[in-house]
């Protein structure tokens, strides 16, 4: 190590203590002290791309860790984060443990990536240690506050790396971290990740929005203090004790706006904040009407967060107002503690509870990890968990109440279904329609800020419908639909999951024996870490993971397993005496749509059992002497089928022309079951609504039930899943229909 590179090293060290030493916090400094010297020892000879000694980057970490009021431990496992990963010739987590402690040495394994050798696919690496992450910091907060610190100086160093490094690199900040430091409410950290991501991402549109924003606020920098001024005198005039900040929108919030929302730069309202802190919640509504009093509000901007607090503890009062010239600027209004909240987030809780109780307090608010992690126990889809992550820690949230008042955190975009499994699986499996705001409305609607949901349950429920897997948008539902299906419906996944595998293989182009097909199956799942083909099976009939997503693995299987030499036994040319052509009875249609087993114009019929409609996924069956009966995938009789080993060899693959959009010219028969609460109008409004959509009604009957609803069975004509969805929608809108289900026969 040249003199530069140990001044510049003893540098970084010395500001770390300096700091350490100026904080109002009682630090461990000999055990902080040993951290370093040994971190240093290790990372010996290493170095940076951009040519600095390694160990200035765990300084460096270590640094912004204090700035967040973090304690002993955390420093030491900064200074640490990369030994056992980097360092693995010389230390281990057992060696960090003896020497500063577990708590130190779980952190560092939370810290510490999974080697990406260990996995097939490096995105499957790259999730797993996300997930490993996530497990960390379920059990201690403290490993992504560090997590977010190490990003954070990545970041801010990242000119040394390559172009497509930087790219990689900062597309995982903004969509990754970023969304955890506002999900922690570390807003300090997040809007410092989201500008320096931006500045890689689109390097030409960062540099516009931050020179018009320099331009902005030059032009207006009278403006900012004149209404500081305004302010300040009224708080004042009032004898109210405060402290005000002025603030400018970050360069990618404004970005976010312009690009995402479609806004002019000149249409950003809150370009202009002021912050006003004060004492007391109680001075934060007095100081709210006193800046009401002096300008003129904008209708729909007030946002109160005192009393609606966001998921991540944050807390304020929002108003935009119009000032001198027209001018729109926010005003934010919280009190000292709801500000360092705000800045720090969960970090400035975890800072200030300790013992069981205050662990028992911060696990409440880290509850949403928990569901994170419970809500990707079933699916073993790097996309599905990400998808997951995603919504539920992404997405904007969306306020609302049950019948008694309390409030439900949903993400923006959720169902009445979301909100069922968010108040607890049992409801969301019992669940047959729902009421918002005593309306009852279609199961798929989506509630907004402020509305009060009341689930309709009945005990006679059957459980949840696998459709409701593709309206739901939270992993939590997702996961607790995924698990009814998963305890209640093995037999029946298990059916499902063989029948994906087998049309997979079919795919390949040449049969196999029965013992083929089940050393394939058995290697597959062992790879794919099952224990068994039948769990493989079952995990692919309740959705836990797609076959698509297993499909190479399955293929070098087959190959293996199904040898050259074996084909050519298998394939022999097929003699004139092999073939035999069935009769071809009247109702069969010969230019359906539909394409089997690679051929078009086959002679099929629609089951009548299910009804299938262009835009469904479905499977053909060879019947004897009446052509190929084409049914849905998850029609109730595939499912009793595919259980007669007799008849395996008969089911066939099947797809629809024309992407499964059908053709204009044609005409099908569609099963519909409506839920509804008996009434004199109810079937008038239905036939009148298809009358309305020129929907053809081919047959009629209802059940009435004892507890004042109905069951109510159409038989429509439709062009395609498209058209069914519609309609349903339609239908959905009616005041007393309760929910609508696929009808099968």
């Amino acid at each position: 190590m040249s003199s530069g590179e140990i001044h510049t090293t003893h540098t970084a060290a010395e500001r770390l203590f300096e700091a350490l030493a100026a904080s109002s916090n009682h630090y461990n400094l000999k055990k902080i002290r040993a951290a370093y010297e040994y971190a240093a020892e290790l990372h010996e000879g290493q170095m940076r791309q951009s040519g600095e000694p390694y160990i200035s980057h765990p300084l460096a970490v270590a640094e912004i860790v204090v700035s967040l009021g973090l304690d002993s431990d955390s420093i030491c496992a900064a200074l640490l984060h990369d030994t056992v990963e980097d360092c693995a010739d010389k230390t281990n987590l057992k060696e960090l443990e003896k020497r500063f402690g577990e708590d130190v040495a779980l952190i560092v394994d939370g810290l510490t990536k999974i080697v990406i050798l260990q996995v097939e696919d490096k995105e499957e690496g790259h999730i797993e240690t996300l997930r490993k992450m996530l497990l960390a910091m379920s059990r201690d907060v403290r490993v992504i506050f560090i997590k977010l610190c190490d990003r954070l100086h990545n970041m801010r160093t990242l000119d040394a790396k390559s172009e497509e490094k930087q790219r990689t690199t900062a597309l995982e900040t903004m969509y990754v971290y970023a969304p955890l430091a506002h999900r922690l409410g570390i807003q300090r950290i997040k809007q410092e990740l989201e500008n320096l991501s931006l500045r890689y991402l689109d390097p030409y549109g960062y540099k516009e929005v931050k020179d018009d924003v320099e331009a902005k606020y030059g032009r207006h920098t009278d403006f900012v203090e004149q209404i500081r001024k305004e302010v300040g005198d009224k708080m004042r005039e009032n004898n109210i004790n405060f402290t005000l900040e002025g603030r400018i929108k970050s360069v990618y919030s404004i970005y976010k706006k312009m690009y995402t929302q479609n806004k002019s730069f000149d249409e950003i309202y809150d370009f202009y904040a002021l912050r006003i802190i004060v004492d007391t919640e109680l001075e934060c509504y007095t100081a709210l009407g006193l800046v009401h009093e002096m300008y003129n509000s904008m209708p729909g901007r007030f946002k109160d967060y005192i009393s609606t607090p966001k998921p991540n503890l944050y807390r304020s009062l929002h108003t935009t107002v119009i000032g001198r010239y027209g001018i729109p600027f926010e005003v934010q209004i919280r009190t000292r503690e709801m500000h360092h909240v705000a800045e720090y987030g969960i970090a400035a809780h975890w800072k200030y509870k300790s013992g069981a109780e205050g662990k028992a307090e911060m696990d409440k608010k880290l509850e949403w990890v928990s569901r994170l992690i419970e809500s990707e126990g079933d699916t073993r889809d790097p996309d599905e968990f990400m998808n997951v992550f995603k919504t539920d820690v992404f997405q904007d949230e969306t306020f609302v109440f049950t019948p008694k008042g309390d409030v439900i955190t949903l993400p923006q975009g959720a169902t009445v279904i979301d909100f069922a499994y968010a108040i607890h699986s049992a409801v969301g499996n019992k669940m047959v329609g729902a009421k918002i705001n005593g309306m009852i409305v279609p199961i798929d609607r989506v509630p907004r800020n402020g509305e009060i949901v009341e689930i309709i349950t009945s005990g006679s429920c059957k459980g949840p419908s696998r459709d409701w897997l593709n309206i739901v948008k939270t992993g939590g539902a997702r996961a607790k639909i995924r698990q009814w299906f998963k305890k209640e419906k093995r037999a029946d996944n298990v059916v499902v999951g063989r029948a994906a595998i087998e049309m997979e293989c079919k795919k390949f182009g040449r049969p196999a024996t029965e013992a083929q097909r089940t050393e394939v199956v058995t290697a597959l799942a062992a790879r794919a870490g099952f224990a068994s083909a039948e769990d493989l099976y079952n995990t692919i009939g309740y959705g836990g993971i797609t076959v698509s997503k297993i499909a190479t693995r399955l293929r070098e299987e087959f190959d293996r397993v199904v040898r050259p030499e074996e084909r050519e036994q298998v394939q022999k040319p097929l003699e004139a005496e092999d073939i035999r052509v069935a009769p071809t009875p009247r109702h069969i249609k010969h230019n359906s749509g539909i394409v089997v087993d690679g051929e078009h114009g086959c002679a099929v019929k629609f089951a009548k059992c299910c009804n299938p409609l262009p835009g469904d996924s479905v499977i053909g069956f060879i019947t004897k002497g009446f052509g190929i009966s084409i049914h849905k995938v998850d029609c109730p009789n595939v499912e009793a089928g595919m259980k007669k080993l007799e008849d395996a060899d008969r089911w066939v693959e099947a797809h629809w022309e024309n992407d499964g959009k059908g053709r204009e010219a044609d005409v099908y028969e569609a099963l519909v079951q409506i839920h509804a609460y008996s009434s004199l109008t109810i079937l008038a409004e239905i036939t009148m609504a298809l009358a309305d959509m020129k929907v053809l009604l081919l047959q009629i009957n209802t059940q009435k039930k004892n507890d004042g609803r109905m069951v109510i069975n159409l038989k429509i004509s439709c062009k395609n899943v498209d058209h069914y969805h519609s309609i349903v929608s339609r239908l959905k809108g009616l005041q007393d229909v309760i929910a609508i289900e696929r009808g099968y026969s």
